[in-house]
């Protein structure tokens, strides 16, 4: 008997006025497994939670959660599903424990004792009793992740949920999210960073404004991946991308802090860079800060590119 899907999406498509912002796009999640949704800003990402959620219709396509629909089911998709999408929101005035508390009341009364245990996995045992409004904003991500477990779910949905974390709570929220996936928990994330989910995820799908740019598996990214990337900072940006039609090896693209990032083979990159020179370009900075699997992610989803193998 083939094993029930946590989430079987199959050609989701959502319209809002002329913007697609979710193009026929097919996600299958299966139980116990990691899943990354990944996109830059506007790739659809969050519509498509919210679709999973019931919050916005589809307009095209199904949705079965542990072969659920909303259509049958309603609500009850529901059961066993928790998470949040985008920033997790709290009554600033009470405490986290209390506002945890509140939670747990409106959904029947019967998960405070889980309290203690929710607080410890998410490292806030000890500022729980202080006022949501002294919280940084990842430990309010924390608080939200804490309040989704309260519920006990076989599918945790998290939207974006090391956004707004430094390095070290980065870290420890790829510890958490690796601990519930052992406990035999399904988990769902979305991300714009590829370094959040490279060592946790065991499938991606990649998406670009509102389109898949990849399905499959990390291994399989890993393939394809080419050189590491190059943060290149110029006199002249425009020009640098004029030079760079030059090299058809080498691609130039923008992140999303507006910053040129370079990918290609070594020796061509350093051809490149030698032609920005000769070209009067003024070079103010090169550095190599993209792994090979963050270049191919800023491939992917760039609009002017396209990847071999892909989707």
């Amino acid at each position: 008997m083939t094993e029930q899907l946590a989430v079987d999406a199959v050609g989701v498509t959502k319209s809002f006025g002329s913007l697609r912002a979710v193009d026929d796009i097919t996600v299958q999640v299966a139980p116990g497994e990691v899943y990354g949704v990944l996109g830059p800003n506007g790739a659809g990402k969050t519509t498509f939670l919210r679709m999973l959620f019931g919050l916005i219709r589809p307009d095209a396509g199904t949705i079965r959660v542990f072969g659920r629909t909303w259509e049958k089911d309603g609500i009850n998709v529901l059961d066993g599903v928790a998470g949040f999408i985008e920033s997790p929101k709290f009554y600033p005035y009470l405490t986290g424990r209390q506002n945890l508390e509140g939670l747990a009341l409106l959904d029947g009364g019967d998960r405070a004792d889980r309290l203690a245990e929710v607080l410890e996995v998410v490292d806030l045992t000890d500022r729980a009793g202080d006022k949501v409004s002294g919280y940084s904003y990842g430990m309010r991500q924390r608080l939200g992740v804490a309040a989704s477990l309260l519920r006990d779910p076989r599918l945790l949905v998290l939207d974006e949920p090391a956004n707004g974390l430094d390095p070290a709570g980065i870290r420890d929220m790829r510890a958490l999210v690796k601990r519930l996936a052992g406990s035999g928990l399904t988990v769902l994330l979305s991300s714009h960073h590829m370094d959040e989910v490279e060592e946790i995820c065991d499938n991606v799908t990649i998406m670009r404004t509102g389109s898949v740019a990849f399905h499959g598996t990390i291994e399989k990214l890993r393939t394809m991946a080419p050189d590491p990337g190059y943060a290149l900072s110029t006199g002249d940006d425009v020009r640098a991308r004029e030079v760079a039609g030059r090299h058809p090896s080498v691609a130039v693209t923008t992140d999303p802090d507006a910053e040129l990032v370079v990918t290609g083979p070594r020796d061509d990159v350093a051809a490149y860079v030698a032609d920005l020179v000769r070209s009067g370009i003024r070079l103010d900075g090169f550095i190599a800060t993209r792994t090979p699997l963050e270049s191919l992610f800023f491939m992917l989803t760039d609009a002017e590119s396209s990847v071999e193998g892909a989707a």
